[in-house]
C-alpha cells in the first residue's frame, strides 16, 4: 500500500497532526483557527452550509450539523480527542424552560459510541453572568452561581452537564466569559453606541463591567485544551478595573468622541431598552489568577486602555 493511503494510526506519531473538533465557530472560534495556524487538524461543526467555503478556505473541515437537530450530530463521536465547545445556549428555552438542549445534545453524540470514542478533553465557553450581580465585590471562580436571567440559567445548565460528563470520566474545563472585545471584530468596540449618544449611569448608579480582548480569548482557549484541569472553572478576563460609564469615557477620549451623557438608573431604564438596561444590573470584579497560573496566559492586552489604543 503506498504510504500516502497509511490510516492515520499507523503513520510514526511525528507524521501525525492532533485533531480539534470546534462547535460555535464565530468570531473567536476563527482566530483560534488563526492561532492555531494548521498545527492541529481542526474539524468545525456549522449549521450553515453556505459557510463551508469559507471554513474550508480557513483551513479547517467543515462538518455541516444542527445542534438543534440532534440526528444530524451522529458522526460527531471519535472524530477528535480535543472539542472546543463555544456555541451558545438556544435563545428561548421552549418546553426546556431553562436547559440548555443544545450542550445536552453535543455531548450525547460525542459519547454515543462508548468510552472508546468519547474526547478526552473539553473546553466550554460559559459566560460571567452565571453569577448574577455580586454588588462589585471581588470573586474567585468558586463563587456560588446565581443568575439572574434565563440565558445566564442557561449557561448554568450547560456547565452542570459539562461537569456530569466530567464525572463519567470526560476532562472539562470551563471558560467564565466577560464582555469580549476588538477593534477588528463586528461591534467590538464602544465607537458605535459613543456615536449615537447613548447615556451610562451616573457614576453613584453605575456597576463594574470586565473585559477580555478577543485575541486573548482565543489564546485562552487554546491554553485550557491543553493545560486545563479536570472539572477546572476558569476566568477569561484581563486585569481591567473600570465601572461600565468609566470604560465608555475611556473610549471616547481615545476616539476623540464626546463622553456619554450620565443618568440615573431611573432616567435610563425609561429611555434604554431591557436588554441594554439588563447589561447594567450587575457589578462584579474578577480575580484571573487560575488563568495566569494554572494555564500559564500571558495577556497581550491586559487591560481595555492597551487593547482599545490597538
Amino acid at each position: 500500500m503506498p504510504s500516502n493511503h497509511l490510516p492515520l494510526g499507523a503513520l510514526p506519531a511525528r507524521f501525525r497532526r492532533a485533531r480539534l473538533l470546534v462547535v460555535g465557530c464565530g468570531d473567536v472560534g476563527q482566530r483560534v483557527l488563526r492561532q492555531l495556524g494548521g498545527r492541529l487538524r481542526v474539524m468545525v461543526l456549522t449549521s450553515s452550509p453556505a459557510r463551508v467555503p469559507a471554513l474550508r478556505a480557513a483551513g479547517a473541515v467543515p462538518l455541516v450539523g444542527d445542534l438543534d437537530r440532534p440526528a444530524t450530530l451522529r458522526r460527531l463521536a471519535g472524530l477528535a480527542p480535543r472539542v472546543l465547545h463555544l456555541a451558545p445556549p438556544p435563545r428561548e428555552s421552549g418546553a426546556g424552560d431553562d436547559r440548555d438542549t443544545r450542550t445536552r445534545a453535543l455531548l450525547q453524540a460525542l459519547a454515543s459510541r462508548g468510552a472508546v470514542a468519547a474526547p478526552e478533553m473539553l473546553v466550554y465557553g460559559s459566560t460571567t453572568g452565571v453569577y448574577g450581580d455580586c454588588g462589585g465585590e471581588w470573586i474567585t471562580e468558586t463563587r456560588a452561581v446565581a443568575p439572574a436571567t434565563a440565558r445566564g440559567r442557561r449557561r448554568v445548565d450547560a456547565e452542570r452537564a459539562v461537569r456530569e460528563a466530567g464525572r463519567r470520566g470526560l476532562r472539562a474545563s470551563i471558560l467564565r466569559i466577560p464582555g469580549i472585545y476588538a477593534p477588528d471584530r463586528p461591534s467590538g468596540t464602544p465607537r458605535e453606541r459613543l456615536l449615537r449618544g447613548t447615556p451610562a449611569l451616573r457614576e453613584e448608579d453605575d456597576v463594574y463591567t470586565n473585559h477580555i480582548h478577543a485575541e486573548d480569548l482565543a489564546r485562552a482557549c487554546i491554553a485550557a485544551l491543553f493545560r486545563g484541569r479536570p472539572q477546572r472553572v476558569y476566568h477569561a478576563s484581563d486585569d481591567t478595573q473600570l465601572r461600565m460609564g468609566e470604560y465608555f469615557d475611556l473610549a471616547a477620549d481615545l476616539y476623540g468622541l464626546p463622553r456619554p451623557p450620565r443618568l440615573s438608573r431611573a432616567e435610563a431604564a425609561a429611555r434604554l431598552s431591557p436588554m441594554q438596561m439588563s447589561f447594567m444590573a450587575e457589578s462584579r470584579r474578577l480575580h484571573n489568577r487560575r488563568l495566569k497560573k494554572e494555564l500559564r496566559m500571558r495577556l497581550a492586552w491586559p487591560t481595555v486602555h492597551t487593547g482599545l489604543a490597538s
